[in-house]
C-alpha cells in the first residue's frame, strides 16, 4: 500500500527563488498544454493525448531557456497532472454532475509540482533532501517514513514549503481486540460511541472566526497589487492554515484512537452534500469534517486490518434501542431521550446503539442486553 508523508522544508533565499521559478515554469507549461487540447477540439475536433504532449517535453528544454534547468521529470508530472484533471471532467460529465472543465492557473492557483521516481531528480543526502535543479533543502523530519519512497511532490502552502513523499510498504494488522463500536458524528458532540463515550465538538473555525474577520477586512482595505496587501493575504491563509492543521491533527489522532479499540466500527451512511444546504447548519457541519474523519477511518482500517461499515440513518435518533419505540416528539434541541420501557441517555448514545445495531442485526430484532454498567441502560 501507499502512505504520505508530509514534512515542512526550510529553503535558503536562493533556494527559495529556485523553486518559485520553477513553479512559474511549470504553470506556463500547464496552461500551454492546455491551450493546446482546447484549441485542438475547438478547431480540429481533434483530442490531443498525454503521450502526444509528454514527447513535447524535450523540445520545450531546448526552446525556453526556463525550461532547461527544470528536470524533465517535473514537466511530465505537469502534463499528467492536466490528464488527470481532464480524465475527472470526462467523468463527471458522464455522470450527469457539474463537469468543471479544466481551467487555466493563474499565479495565485499552481502551487506544487512532483517528482516520480526517487533517484532520478530528487533523493535523501544525510538529512536533507537533493532536488534537481533546487539543491539541497533543510528538512525537519517531525515522524519517521516507513517504506520505500516512490514520488515526491513539493509544495507552497501559505508561504511555506513541503515536501509530500509517497512511501510503498507494507499493512501493519493491529492485534484484534474482540470489540465493536457504533458511531453517530453530530454538531453538538462531534461523536458519541455505543459505549457511552462522548467527544465534544471543538469548533475550530467558530472559534476562530473573531480573528479571521480582522484580517479579512485587513486584506479588503488593502490596494490591489500592493505589497501590504500580499503581507495581508498571506497572514489571511496562514490563519486558514492553522485553523485546518487543527482539525486535521485532532480528527486523526481521534481516528487512530478508535482503530486501535475497537474490530469493527459503524457509521452512518451520511449525505453530507445535501446536508450543507441547510444554511442554519452548513457553517457547523462543514466545520465538524465528517467527511474527512470517515475517510481516515476507512484508511486506517485497510492497514491495520479492521472493518469500517456505513448503514443507513434513518430513524437512528428516533427510535429507542432498548424496546424499538418510535419518540413522537423528540425535537432537535432536545439532548436527552426517556423511554417508557426505563431507557434514559443521551440522544446521540442511543443512536450509536442502534446504528450497530443496524450491522450486527439487520432483521432488527429488540430488546438489546446492553451492558448493565452502562449509565442509562434500563435493567434486565
Amino acid at each position: 500500500m501507499l502512505k504520505a508523508y508530509k514534512y515542512r522544508l526550510y529553503p535558503s533565499h536562493a533556494q527559495e527563488l529556485l523553486l518559485e521559478g520553477t513553479l512559474e515554469t511549470c504553470r506556463g507549461w500547464y496552461n500551454r498544454c492546455l491551450a493546446e487540447r482546447k484549441e485542438a477540439y475547438e478547431h480540429e475536433k481533434r483530442r490531443v493525448g498525454k503521450y502526444e504532449q509528454l514527447r513535447q517535453v524535450k523540445e520545450l528544454k531546448r526552446s525556453d531557456p526556463n525550461a532547461a534547468t527544470v528536470h524533465s521529470h517535473i514537466l511530465q508530472v505537469v502534463v499528467q497532472d492536466l490528464d488527470k484533471a481532464f480524465l475527472a471532467f470526462f467523468r463527471r460529465v458522464k455522470a450527469g454532475e457539474k463537469a468543471g472543465y479544466p481551467r487555466f492557473k493563474g499565479r495565485e492557483r499552481f502551487d506544487s509540482f512532483g517528482l516520480k521516481e526517487y533517484g532520478n531528480g530528487f533523493k535523501l543526502e544525510g538529512r536533507r533532501l537533493r532536488v534537481a535543479g533546487i539543491g539541497r533543502l533543510r528538512v525537519r523530519w517531525h515522524r519517521p517514513m516507513a517504506g520505500v519512497i516512490k514520488t515526491v511532490r513539493i509544495r507552497r502552502q501559505a508561504g511555506k514549503w513541503y515536501a509530500c513523499f509517497a512511501c510503498e510498504g507494507n499493512d501493519a494488522p493491529l492485534p484484534p481486540s474482540g470489540r465493536s463500536v457504533g458511531i453517530d458524528v453530530g454538531i453538538h458532540h462531534l461523536l458519541a460511541t455505543s459505549d457511552n463515550e462522548v467527544v465534544d465538538n471543538p469548533r475550530w473555525y467558530r472559534h476562530a472566526q473573531a480573528r479571521l474577520r480582522i484580517l479579512q477586512r485587513r486584506v479588503s482595505r488593502r490596494a490591489l497589487g500592493g505589497s501590504n496587501r500580499r503581507k495581508a493575504v498571506l497572514a489571511l491563509q496562514r490563519q486558514h492554515e492553522y485553523i485546518g492543521s487543527s482539525r486535521k491533527d485532532y480528527l486523526d489522532k481521534l481516528a487512530c484512537s478508535l482503530i486501535a479499540r475497537y474490530d469493527l466500527i459503524v457509521l452512518e451512511k451520511l449525505q453530507i452534500k445535501g446536508m450543507v444546504h441547510d444554511h442554519h447548519l452548513s457553517k457547523s457541519i462543514l466545520d465538524a469534517r465528517w467527511g474527512y474523519l470517515k475517510q481516515r477511518l476507512a484508511d486506517k482500517a485497510v492497514e491495520a486490518g479492521r472493518q469500517v461499515h456505513l448503514v443507513s440513518p434513518s430513524l437512528t435518533t428516533q427510535t429507542c434501542s432498548w424496546c424499538g419505540e418510535l419518540f413522537e416528539d423528540l425535537s432537535l434541541p432536545a439532548r436527552w431521550v426517556n423511554c417508557a420501557c426505563g431507557l434514559s441517555l443521551d440522544r446521540d448514545v442511543n443512536a450509536a446503539r442502534n446504528i450497530l445495531m443496524g450491522w450486527t442485526d439487520p432483521v432488527g430484532q429488540k430488546h438489546r442486553q446492553w451492558s448493565k454498567a452502562a449509565p442509562g441502560s434500563p435493567a434486565a
